[in-house]
């Protein structure tokens, strides 16, 4: 399992994430698909800036592409192995789940988003932000469709303050401006702090359920021992009935 693991991250593509056909291993040492690659870069040829889809490293001019020999023979052992070329079933998103911007064709469940790209990653992906000091302070969350909820329309900055004064959620422009002199923390502060609220009317909610729950079980209890109650003098009452009838006959017998 480990082995096939090992395989699928030095021998299937990023873009079209199947094993490699035609490999090719650009100047960063990152390999693709001779066409995977191609097309990722016809689309580019506009900025005159080509780069590479993990790393983002910018090459100029646009580089010769050569087949890596050595590695087309080694994908081609490994299809005879009957590696598995594809991810499970799970791994690909739904309608309800955030899709890897990144992946072409099926597209693969998104594990995090990125604040400052505005960009959702699947683990493939998202390997750059851990691995280059680039993406070093860039913001990651949990999945999100909603990623251009946090871009400031108005500065068209990501929105990193709190104004607690006009309770929402503002640039560091903004702060600057219409919001100088306002009661501002930051917004991971904010969240941590309604978080933090969060809990505690959560833990009062509780406490409140358990209290009521007690009342009800304590309610129960009176109910059952006036069930009880009622029950015995019944049974009470009954007896007496009983005893009187038998006197009453008796005494009849007797005159």
């Amino acid at each position: 399992m480990e082995q096939n693991q090992l395989d699928r991250e030095d021998f299937f593509c990023s873009i079209c994430l199947d094993l490699l056909k035609d490999p090719v291993t650009i100047p960063c040492g990152h390999s693709y698909c001779m066409n995977c690659i191609k097309d990722h870069w016809d689309g580019e040829d506009q900025k005159g800036i080509h780069s590479c889809p993990q790393c983002r490293q910018a090459f100029t001019p646009r580089p010769v592409l050569q087949k890596n020999t050595m590695l087309a023979a080694l994908v081609e052992q490994l299809k005879k192995t009957g590696l598995q070329a594809a991810p499970a079933d799970h791994c690909y998103a739904g309608p309800e789940d955030v899709a890897c911007d990144f992946c072409t064709g099926r597209k693969l469940k998104a594990i995090k988003s990125c604040l400052v790209c505005l960009a959702s990653y699947c683990e493939k992906h998202l390997q750059p932000h851990y691995d280059s000091a680039t993406f070093k302070k860039h913001k990651l969350v949990e999945p999100s469709k909603n990623l251009q909820e946090n871009i400031c329309s108005r500065n068209d900055e990501v929105m990193k303050m709190f104004c607690r004064t006009d309770q929402k959620c503002i640039c560091s422009l903004c702060l600057m401006d219409e919001h100088k002199g306002h009661d501002t923390v930051s917004a991971a502060a904010e969240r941590t702090e309604r978080q933090r609220e969060l809990e505690v009317r959560r833990e009062e909610i509780q406490q409140r359920i358990q209290d009521r729950e007690k009342d009800v079980k304590l309610l129960q209890q009176e109910v059952e021992a006036i069930n009880h109650s009622a029950d015995k003098t019944v049974e009470d009452s009954e007896k007496i009935s009983t005893e009187l009838i038998r006197l009453i006959q008796k005494k009849k017998a007797l005159m």
